[in-house]
């Protein structure tokens, strides 16, 4: 079955990460920035991002910040696959997302993986985004 022919009321399962900054990886400090979903039986592979440059900043005065948004657009490109996404971006969906969350101890950095299920990936990467990154109103 492919994905367009499913029910948009069927659950399906996903697995997700949130993408973090880390500024001065010696210091263990991040600001999370995006999160990365992938959702196998909908064929998708999607990557929302926002920096917070003054969150980033308060962290690290000195950090690159055209630096840390070129790898950040890098994400982008390899979840959209194709010729302009480099060699990573010539993988099937599901081995450019284990790429992108292997661990690596550089500035850009993701949680652990998790998952859930959902009738709708691009609904759930917006709760997610909302719920992880963005940074709440205050109280009152």
């Amino acid at each position: 079955m492919h994905a367009s022919d499913r029910s948009a009321t069927s659950s399906d399962v996903y697995d997700y990460a949130v993408i973090r900054v880390v500024p001065r990886v010696e210091r263990g400090e991040f600001v999370n920035v995006g999160v990365l979903l992938s959702c196998a039986a909908r064929e998708y592979l999607h990557a929302r991002i926002e920096v917070d440059e003054a969150r980033l900043l308060a962290l690290d005065p000195a950090l690159d910040l055209d630096a840390v948004r070129r790898h950040l657009e890098a994400i982008a490109r390899i979840c959209a696959g194709g010729a302009g996404a480099g060699p990573i971006g010539q993988l099937p969906q599901r081995a450019r997302f284990h790429w992108l969350v292997a661990r690596r101890s550089s500035i850009i950095q993701t949680s652990p993986v998790h998952s859930g299920r959902c009738g709708d990936p691009a609904a759930a990467i917006a709760h997610l985004f909302e719920r992880m990154v963005r940074v709440p109103p205050p109280a009152g």
